[in-house]
């Protein structure tokens, strides 16, 4: 059996991770280690938290005292770094949070890995990394990185880092970069399930700038089973490009939204845009596909019905999110309307 460390798997794309694991499988035991943070959310892991090879640790990856004991605790060989701060517009109201989790908590995490001589890390990031494309062209492993946020720079330097430890100390890292994820469990603040949750409040949609601005979107579940396929056959040393080669606008997806939920684009309300607002990212991901056989099953068009409908048979769940802190922050965020 496994001992897996997934950090950060009380978030989107982490619980998603942990319950598929979970679901395909009872060989590999999870160990989540998790601060719980306002996109934290135990309640994302209901269909995991009574197995027996599922083990909730809460604490700080800048902890260096805690993680060391739990690599002690559960003689920890795996690592899958989920753990990040991720929305870009909060590293732009305050970036210290996103440098101290983002790269001081990998530090911690890969000083651990190596004084405990783990068997794989495998370190979750994002296209963002590589900074903006024009109309044309596509994200390659070899794109030279050139992050334009807060947010992209500090998982740029957890990049280099975890690279270094494989050159300097032959640590067996391996890195993802994924393009935008959408799906299930995803926190309120992020495009689609923001636009979905406003329109079922009669609420404006709030859409930055011309709204033309074009992202390359994954459905959760391909970008999972990427994961782990690159987790249990990728290279080490090695950066593996994850996408799914549906590029979209986001005025089209609000539109989309719209439509699927029978409002009217009378909702629809631009705003002043997010400053350094990357114009397009869009992804290579031949590499993956070519070395290891992967390839993204869903659709756009089929999976964001299902986020939809998902989001529309869990209000519970994001009406508790949406309340009291949350609200401060929308306001903040959104206020300075044009």
């Amino acid at each position: 059996m496994k001992n897996i460390l997934v950090t950060g798997g009380a978030g989107f794309i982490g619980s998603n991770y942990i319950n598929f694991i979970l679901n395909e499988r009872e060989d590999d035991r999870i160990i989540n280690l998790d601060k719980l943070t306002y996109a934290g959310n135990l309640e994302n892991l209901k269909d995991s938290e009574n197995k027996p090879n599922y083990i909730f640790e809460k604490g700080d990856i800048t902890n260096s005292e805690f993680v060391n004991y739990v690599f002690r605790k559960y003689e920890i060989k795996y690592v899958i770094n989920f753990a990040a701060e991720s929305h870009v517009d909060r590293s732009i109201l305050g970036s210290e949070i996103f440098f101290r989790t983002n790269v001081i908590g990998t530090n911690v995490l890969l000083e651990a890995a190596r004084r405990y001589t783990v068997e794989k890390f495998l370190q979750v990031s994002t296209d963002e990394v590589y900074g903006s494309l024009g109309p044309t062209g596509l994200f390659t492993e070899s794109t030279p990185v050139a992050p334009n946020s807060p947010y992209s720079s500090s998982k740029t330097s957890a990049d280099l880092m975890a690279l270094s430890f494989y050159h300097t100390f032959g640590l067996p890292v391996v890195i993802t970069r994924c393009s935008n994820n959408y799906g299930p469990l995803q926190f309120p603040e992020k495009l689609i399930p923001l636009m979905i949750i406003n329109c079922l409040n009669n609420k404006k949609l709030p859409v930055y700038g011309d709204g033309l601005n074009v992202r390359d979107w994954i459905y959760v579940i391909d970008h999972n089973k990427a994961i782990d396929l690159v987790f249990e056959k990728g290279r080490v040393g090695e950066v593996y490009n994850i996408g799914a080669s549906q590029e979209m606008k986001n005025i089209d997806i609000v539109k989309l939204i719209l439509k699927h939920l029978g409002k009217g684009e009378e909702l629809i309300e631009y705003v002043k845009d997010r400053p350094g607002h990357d114009r397009r990212y869009a992804i290579d991901s031949s590499k993956i596909q070519n070395e290891l056989g992967w390839k993204p099953s869903f659709r756009f068009e089929e999976a964001i019905g299902k986020t939809i409908d998902w989001y529309l048979d869990n209000k519970n769940w994001w009406q508790r999110i949406i309340s009291g802190e949350y609200q401060k922050y929308y306001e903040t965020l959104y206020g300075n309307r044009i």
